[in-house]
């Protein structure tokens, strides 16, 4: 099976409705409007494939672009790939997530995320934010420079109020992250989150919103899932 294959599939899946949707968050064409539920039966039987999901990426049409993060054999992506990707991901679907997911399961995730953060362009700050954000739900704590984390914490509580919308909604997002997922670090989080204080950002055409920081760590905890990691970032 290749990426012709895929794109065979995957045309019938879309829907004009669901195209319109994706419009509202930046998306492009080319663009068939498949729902990531209907794209995760083709991960069933596909589950990971390297060189696939390159091609697929390559492609250029956005239900491709996003699948192949879903099947990227992440161990195997190298930096180029992943250079290679972070400069064709046009919308946060692909940046801070496809990318960012991907990237943060591979071995140059830390490397790449700080690399990113400090790209004027907006897609790849959104991509190294959202990047360090997915590598501190799956990686120990022991594996993590806390001491990096918690300068990278200072650093968002300095320059979040002037950052570009996308890069400070994923900023947030860091925080979150930062505050659910490494427990040594919760209450930095949640006393950096509380100076930030609410966090506006223009999303676009969609009801996506800014989460208050310090309230989506607190409910967390009452889930008693702070410091719980996740086995991959992907969903």
């Amino acid at each position: 099976m290749n990426a012709n294959d895929i794109l065979e599939e995957l045309r019938p899946l879309g829907s004009d409705s669901y195209k319109r949707v994706m419009f509202n968050h930046g998306v492009k064409e080319p663009l068939y409007g498949v729902k990531i539920s209907d794209m995760k039966q083709i991960v069933k039987r596909v589950k990971m494939d390297y060189q696939l999901a390159l091609d697929l990426y390559d492609t250029g049409v956005y239900d491709a672009m996003y699948l192949a993060g879903l099947i990227a054999d992440d161990a195997r992506m190298t930096k180029d790939d992943l250079q290679h990707w972070v400069s064709k991901a046009y919308c946060s679907g692909l940046s801070a997530s496809t990318v960012a997911w991907v990237a943060s399961g591979s071995a140059h995730g830390w490397e790449l995320g700080l690399e990113w953060i400090e790209s004027e362009t907006e897609m790849s700050a959104v991509a190294g934010w959202a990047t360090l954000g997915s590598l501190v739900s799956i990686k120990k704590d022991d594996q993590l420079d806390l001491a990096a984390l918690g300068g990278l914490l200072e650093r968002v509580e300095r320059t979040i109020h002037h950052a570009p919308d996308l890069v400070r909604y994923q900023m947030n997002a860091f925080v979150i992250a930062v505050g659910s997922y490494v427990q040594p670090l919760t209450d930095t989080a949640i006393s950096t989150a509380q100076r930030i204080g609410p966090v506006m950002a223009d999303l676009g055409n969609n009801a996506c919103q800014v989460p208050f920081a310090p309230d989506y760590i607190a409910k967390v905890a009452q889930r008693g899932s702070i410091g719980k990691k996740r086995k991959t970032a992907k969903c």
